[in-house]
């Protein structure tokens, strides 16, 4: 029986949204309100509007990425993971173009309540991840087909969603707070090496030199591991040194999650068994996060 259509509706939303991609802009928002909380109360609406103002943006980083992958003839109705709506879906890339537009433009809404509560100097901030989104994707050279797309997404998206967030939440920065973004700023490397190391094959056949082909798939399963190594590290080198309270070595309750994640890689090779390994590294960021910014809320009380 065919499924309704609020249903197809609704699985195709699904599909654009991506929503395990999303832990990577929901985490640093967390992190970053959860530092301010150290020195400031919560400003809850600053919070909210922020948190669905980094979604949205996310969200549209990963519909125009489905755009030009489409538009480059990387993607095929076999590839893994949810993308592929166009290819899939049979949704026009003029839709999906229309979608990213009205998701951007409902950002920058939030991005104007944002500012006016906060300081106009976030919109700086805001414009630079604009034109991080259009380059990540976008462009002759994007930076999604190269080996650096790690390193920047996690630099953009880890201490910078942290830093901004919690500049709207304080009216200024601090090195402690910069300092213990490092560790998310990682895992959100993380999740872009688990996806890249997953669609390896995909890319190699699509023309692309991510960090996986440049660095084999062996090499990159190590990298990944040392990734995680060094995001765990962190945290009580952070504590030792008094940049983080206590309570935040709560994060390494998710230790041994993360801990499989390396072998998972190196021993699976289905498409659905690789695909289990990425949601797991989408698993630890979100937990990472939530217990981080759970610690953080302990030590403020």
């Amino acid at each position: 029986m065919a499924n309704p259509l609020h249903v197809q509706y609704v699985r195709i939303g699904w599909r654009l949204l991506r929503p395990p991609t999303l832990t990577a802009s929901i985490t640093p928002v967390l992190v970053g309100a959860g530092l301010a909380v150290q020195h400031h109360a919560l400003r809850i609406p600053v919070f909210i509007a922020m948190l669905a103002a980094a979604m949205l943006i996310q969200a549209a980083a990963n519909m125009l990425n489905e755009y030009y992958d489409f538009r480059r003839g990387l993607d095929n109705a076999e590839m893994v993971g949810i993308a592929g709506t166009i290819v899939r879906d049979n949704v026009s890339p003029q839709t999906v173009l229309i979608i990213t537009q009205s998701t951007l433009a409902a950002a920058l809404l939030l991005g104007v309540y944002i500012c006016a509560s906060s300081s106009w100097w976030v919109a700086a901030a805001g414009a630079a991840s604009m034109l991080f989104l259009y380059l990540y994707s976008s462009g002759p050279f994007p930076i999604s087909y190269t080996p650096f797309g790690e390193i920047t997404a996690g630099c953009i998206m880890g201490p910078g969603i942290i830093l901004i967030t919690y500049f709207t939440q304080t009216q200024t920065l601090s090195w402690s707070a910069a300092l213990a973004s490092a560790p998310i700023g990682l895992l959100i490397g993380a999740i872009l090496l688990a996806n890249n190391i997953r669609d390896i094959d995909h890319d190699r056949a699509g023309g692309r030199r991510t960090l996986p082909i440049v660095a084999g798939r062996s090499g990159a399963i190590r990298i990944l591991g040392g990734v995680f190594a060094l995001a765990y590290l962190c945290v009580p080198v952070l504590v030792l040194a008094q940049r983080l309270p206590a309570w935040t070595l709560l994060v390494l309750l998710m230790s041994p999650l993360t801990a499989r994640i390396p072998k998972l890689f190196a021993t699976t090779h289905t498409p659905q068994e690789l695909q289990a390994a990425f949601k797991a590294t989408s698993q630890t960021l979100i937990g990472f996060g939530v217990l981080l910014f759970v610690g953080l809320l302990l030590a403020s009380a």
